[in-house]
C-alpha cells in the first residue's frame, strides 16, 4: 500500500513538473502508462542534471566504500600537490574518522600561502578535539573568530576549556550556543556542564526550554526531535 501511494506521488510530481516547465507532451503518456520506470527516466533526464547525478553517485560511493574515495584523492594529490587537493584529502580523512592523518594533511596545507586560512584551522581544531588534544583546540580557537564565522565550533572550545580547568570561560563560551529552537545537542551538553559545576537550577531552565520548544512544534517537526525531547525529559527528571 505504501509503495502504491509513493508511486502515485512520484507520478503527480513528474506530471506537475512537465506542466510547469513545458516539457514535451509525450512525457504525460510515458509517466502515466509506465508509472515507475517512466517517472524515474523523466527525473533523470529532466529534473536531475548530469552534475547532480555525478555528485549523488560520488556520495553513494563514498558511503559504501570510503577507502576507494580516499585512494582516488591520494592519487590526485600525488599528481598535483595543490592546497585544494590537500584539503579534499584531509576532509575525506576527517569524514572517515582518520583524525591523525587528517591533522597531518591539514597542517601540511597550512604550510603554504594559506597559513592562516580560518576554514582549514577550524577543521583542524575539530580533529584535535576528536583526539582529545585540548591544548591545541584552545590554541586554534584563539586564532579564529568563532563568534562571527564558526559558531558551531564554540561547543568544542567550551569543552576544551572545561577539560583544562577554565570553568568560568567555558561557561561563557557554552552559553553562546543557547539559542532558541536550535543547537539542541549543544544545549543538552550545556545542561550537563551546568550540572557538573553545581548550577542545577540553570540546567533545569535549559532543559525546560528545550522541552517547551519541541512540544510547541508541529507534529512533523516535533517527530524529528523526538530523541532530543526524550533525553531532555530524562535529564530533567534526574535533577
Amino acid at each position: 500500500m505504501i509503495i502504491y501511494y509513493l508511486t502515485i506521488a512520484l507520478q503527480l510530481f513528474c506530471i506537475y513538473h512537465v506542466y510547469k516547465n513545458g516539457s514535451s507532451y509525450y512525457w504525460y503518456f510515458i509517466i502515466f502508462f509506465i508509472p515507475v520506470l517512466g517517472s524515474i527516466i523523466y527525473l533523470i533526464t529532466n529534473v536531475i542534471n548530469k552534475k547532480d547525478v555525478t555528485n549523488i553517485t560520488d556520495e553513494i560511493t563514498t558511503i559504501i566504500n570510503p577507502t576507494k574515495k580516499i585512494k582516488e584523492l591520494e592519487k590526485e594529490l600525488d599528481f598535483s600537490n595543490t592546497f585544494q587537493n590537500k584539503i579534499n584529502l584531509a576532509d575525506a580523512y576527517l569524514i572517515n574518522k582518520e583524525y591523525q592523518k587528517a591533522i597531518s594533511v591539514y597542517n601540511d596545507a597550512l604550510e603554504s600561502n594559506f597559513k592562516g586560512d580560518p576554514y582549514t584551522l577550524n577543521k583542524l581544531m575539530k580533529c584535535y578535539f576528536k583526539i582529545a588534544d585540548f591544548d591545541k583546540v584552545i590554541d586554534i580557537a584563539n586564532k579564529i573568530n568563532l563568534d562571527k564565522d564558526f559558531k558551531e565550533s564554540l561547543y568544542f572550545y567550551a569543552i576544551a576549556l572545561e577539560q583544562k580547568g577554565n570553568l568560568d570561560e567555558a561557561e561563557i563560551q557554552f552559553k553562546k550556543v543557547d539559542v532558541r529552537y536550535s543547537n539542541y545537542h549543544e544545549r543538552l551538553e550545556l545542561s550537563n556542564f551546568l550540572t557538573r559545576i553545581n548550577k542545577k537550577t540553570e540546567a533545569k531552565e535549559i532543559l525546560t526550554e528545550i522541552i517547551s520548544e519541541i512540544q510547541s512544534m508541529s507534529k512533523s517537526n516535533a517527530k524529528n526531535h523526538r530523541l532530543t525531547l526524550n533525553e531532555a525529559e530524562k535529564k530533567l527528571n534526574q535533577l
